[in-house]
């Protein structure tokens, strides 16, 4: 009787079920005539339910170009919440930017929670590090706080979130009001977790929250945490996985998985990642850090954390020679040991002498702390040992500087060829795998994406917009400008922006593909934002993206200059947004590192890297920057390209034909 039940289960199907979910009667459309968000029948989106609830069922991967309104968060949500309920297992719901984790957990799922006839659950996963760890607030707020807090300031911050921890809900990093520095003292911490030993366990938020993940139909995850799952489980080092065992997985934002994948599958060293680390142990200038709490093995470690220091210094200040000398702000590493190894030495006596302590310490909590530090001591020692004898096949190295200041160096390695590895790894398993994103293709092709990704064992579709863009939408190409590269583009610029924002009072995203000269714009136009009275918000890697967007919405004639992070990712429906302005062709810079060894892969197979990697990773840019604008029926709104190469270049017809069809007029 039960084999019959199961086998009778086993050929439920949830395909019927999702199509009826957003057929004419759609519980979406009842919910919209009783006060709920509007809806409007697309014929796109219930096609694409249709086929990720094939891929489920099917055990085939899929991958989808779904345009912005075709509304492929319920066209992946539904068929998910019913085939995870069928199978007993959880979908992963993988995303990039922490807006769309947001969105999916605070409003979308809870909609079709309300809306479809079978209960689901869901929850959102987040690294270890993200949640408060009870056990070491307790004692960094008692006797631990005196020694290892780098500042005696900060001890009101620990005692106020130790009084507090009982109020909290989830203990998530936004409910922790603490300095950054403070935080790292009292978060969750892999080599730091007692796991069933420790007497905070059955209160402890991370162990709550991953009992949620096990319990939960759909886990809502992000890309950064997947790969790095992902890393985990392929290496086989008995390590807890951070993931449970899933059914499928859905990639959305997934234009950006090639470079979240080379980015976590990689190894990246940093001198002031190292020097953090070291002042944990012992900070020779403040006089703080776990070692101080007396002892002569502690002394010791001392010595060797000061002769560690030391060694940091002289290793990455040559580091940092190497980049003065071809005053570059990164450069490609070709031949092992590109300057003497000062490191290694010091290092290796640091994690003998911490395995050792470890050993011997008879106060569990500072032998604790001890493990943990000591555990990433191994890790940055073993990857600068790969890194200087570059030992990691496949894989590009180089160094850089980064920070606002851009006086921290960092080492890193990536692998070149993802798609190998991602096939191998991802795409050949058995548990099927949805791509889905607004900009996958080139032309309307897929090629290009599978290439780069290694996507197989799959139907590949482009679905059609569901937008008016030839009356929603008119695009202006200034094809007389002067190229980027002439001296008199500059000033042609802030003409263009001047003229194009008072057709629109402001109300407009200006793209640019450098902070440089976008500083350099926004100080030679802020006058006429004065005279005009619209309020210009410039970015700044020290702003909070999420407040700019609030306040560029809350004053409907507000123009915002953005780089990168403003060309995707971002949602601002309505007359708020009714103006994008593209200052200039968004290409990877040519010299970088990754993107030469790249270059020189496709060379390899006698094609041209400008035509078959530039131009591609380019035009997907730029189809981000121009999903801006239309993000509903309702809206309408200019385009303006300030780059006459699209009209005047071979290539721009490629950029031309991979953007919605629309009006344009060439000035």
């Amino acid at each position: 009787m039960n084999e019959e039940i199961e086998i009778e289960k086993e050929n439920v199907s949830v395909i019927p079920e999702t199509e009826d979910f957003f057929g004419t009667d759609s519980p979406l459309a009842v919910a919209s005539e009783h006060g709920g968000p509007k809806f409007e029948h697309r014929p796109q989106q219930t096609a694409m339910a249709r086929m990720v609830a094939e891929s489920f069922e099917k055990g085939h991967n899929l991958c989808v170009e779904a345009p912005t309104g075709v509304g492929k968060s319920f066209a992946y949500l539904v068929p998910a919440a019913l085939f995870s309920i069928e199978r007993q297992y959880p979908v992963v719901v993988s995303t990039e930017t922490i807006s769309l984790q947001e969105q999916l957990i605070q409003k979308d799922i809870p909609l079709l929670q309300k809306l479809l006839e079978k209960e689901f659950s869901a929850a959102i996963a987040k690294g270890r590090s993200n949640y408060l760890c009870r056990r070491r607030l307790s004692w960094v707020a008692g006797d631990g706080a005196q020694e290892y807090l780098p500042l005696q300031s900060m001890v009101p911050q620990v005692q106020l979130a130790a009084a507090s921890v009982d109020d909290m809900k989830d203990g998530s990093r936004s409910e922790v009001d603490v300095d950054r520095r403070v935080w790292e003292k009292i978060c969750c911490e892999v080599g730091n977790c007692r796991g069933p030993k420790c007497h905070f366990n059955r209160s402890c938020f991370y162990w709550r929250a991953r009992r949620e993940w096990d319990k939960a139909d759909i886990i809502v995850a992000n890309h950064a945490l997947f790969f790095t799952d992902l890393k985990m489980k392929s290496d086989e080092t008995g390590e807890m996985s951070l993931l449970p065992a899933y059914g499928a997985v859905v990639f959305d934002e997934a234009h950006l998985l090639e470079d979240c994948a080379s980015k976590h599958l990689g190894l990246r060293v940093s001198d002031i990642g190292c020097r953090i680390l070291l002042n944990k142990l012992f900070d020779p200038v403040k006089v703080k850090g776990l070692m101080m709490s007396g002892g002569a093995a502690q002394m010791a470690i001392r010595e060797l954390v000061a002769d560690a220091h030391v060694a940091c210094d002289t290793f990455f200040d040559a580091v940092r020679d190497v980049l003065n000398q071809t005053r570059r702000d990164e450069l490609r590493i070709d031949e092992p040991n590109f300057v003497n190894d000062s490191f290694s030495i010091p290092f290796g006596k640091l994690e003998q002498a911490l395995r050792d302590y470890v050993k011997i310490e008879e106060d569990d909590e500072i032998s604790q702390e001890a493990s943990s530090l000591l555990a990433r001591v191994q890790g940055i020692y073993s990857e600068m040992f790969d890194f200087l004898n570059m030992e990691r096949p496949e894989h590009v190295y180089w160094i850089e500087r980064s920070g606002s200041s851009r006086d921290n160096v960092v080492l890193t390695a990536a692998p070149v060829n993802i798609a190998g590895l991602l096939q191998s790894m991802l795409f050949s398993k058995e548990s099927p795998i949805v791509l889905t994103s607004a900009t996958l293709s080139i032309s309307g092709d897929l090629g290009y994406y599978r290439e780069r990704v290694g996507f197989m064992n799959g139907p590949e579709v482009v679905l059609d917009t569901p937008f008016d863009y030839m009356n929603q939408v008119r695009l202006y190409i200034g094809k007389s400008l002067p190229e980027p590269r002439e001296e008199t583009y500059h000033d042609a610029v802030c003409y263009n922006v001047r003229h194009f924002l008072k057709q629109t009072h402001g109300k407009a995203f200006v793209l640019f593909t450098s902070y440089g000269m976008m500083r350099k714009v926004a100080e030679d136009l802020q006058s006429f934002f004065d005279e005009h009275d619209i309020i210009l918000h410039v970015q700044d890697p020290s702003l909070d993206r999420t407040e700019m967007l609030n306040e560029f919405r809350n004053d409907v004639n507000s123009v915002i200059f953005g780089t990168s992070s403003f060309w995707m990712g971002v949602d601002v429906p309505g007359e708020a947004l009714s103006n994008v302005i593209i200052t200039k062709l968004p290409f990877a810079v040519p010299t970088h590192p990754l993107i030469q060894a790249r270059g020189d892969e496709i060379t390899k197979k006698g094609k041209s890297p400008f035509s078959h990697y530039q131009v591609p990773e380019a035009v997907l840019k730029l189809k981000q920057g121009v999903g801006r604008l239309i993000r509903s029926s309702d809206d309408r709104g200019i385009i303006v390209i300030l780059d006459s190469r699209i009209a005047t270049k071979g290539y721009g017809k490629t950029f031309l034909s991979s953007i919605p069809k629309c009006p344009i007029e060439m000035y």
